[in-house]
């Protein structure tokens, strides 16, 4: 990596958790004596090598400002917006007034909590040394089976070419901001950053990365959070 470029992280922390089916976004749920947010934040923040993380909440959020982590000279907060790509949109624009386009991005969901430090320092490097954004993503071991309309089996897929995606994802800063809005402007519905990427025509690396890093959607995955993260304490 050049010495002028320098790695930035997002967090889009805006949603509301609606698969959670508790009575506040799953961001701020509990989980091994801290946030779902806190530990997402500060497995970032682990790495010295961002020069600093912004986060995208919900304009109605009051709960962001009493979590430590945001007491970290590098976090920075700014409105995210209705869907996830408005959210990290709006990060993106924030970096551009500090940084430069050809500067990393890393866009790291709020509910991966256990995302490991070799599994990010492996990311970052790949891709700096490459030039090539990337994602961290895991192979699929299970048998995958197509579903026609009806709920019988249309077919079996070669799991052998599919992976899980996971974040981080990391992309030149300008390359991502420009692809996310070509994605917009086209109407296309982007769930992750890579999938930008692709529509604009770059090549995206994966970086495997470990199981464990699980995002947190259903009730029952905080339970396997909590043993993930207090297997990482020991």
């Amino acid at each position: 990596m050049a010495s002028t470029e320098r790695c930035w992280g997002v967090v889009p922390a805006a949603g509301i958790g609606s698969r959670m089916d508790a009575d506040l976004p799953k961001q701020y749920l509990q989980v091994a004596g801290a946030t779902i947010l806190e530990h997402s934040l500060n497995a970032l923040l682990a790495s010295r090598r961002l020069a600093g993380v912004v986060v995208a909440l919900h304009a109605d959020d009051r709960r962001a400002g009493g979590l430590p982590v945001f007491g970290d000279d590098r976090v920075q907060c700014v409105t995210g917006g209705e869907q996830r790509s408005d959210s990290v949109q709006a990060a993106l624009a924030a970096l551009l007034e500090q940084g430069e386009p050809r500067d990393w991005v890393l866009v790291h969901d709020a509910a991966r909590p256990c995302l490991q430090a070799n599994d990010l320092e492996r990311l970052i490097e790949t891709v700096t040394t490459t030039g090539i954004g990337g994602l961290l993503a895991a192979a699929i071991v299970d048998t995958v089976k197509q579903a026609s309309e009806a709920g019988l089996v249309a077919c079996t897929l070669d799991r052998s070419l599919l992976w899980r995606a996971q974040t981080p994802q990391m992309f030149r800063l300008g390359e991502l901001s420009a692809a996310l809005e070509s994605a917009r402007s086209q109407g296309f519905t982007i769930t992750d950053e890579a999938s930008a990427m692709e529509l604009a025509g770059y090549p995206v690396r994966l970086v495997p990365g470990s199981a464990r890093n699980l995002k947190v959607t259903l009730p029952e995955d905080l339970q396997l959070a909590a043993w993930y993260l207090g297997e990482r304490d020991k």
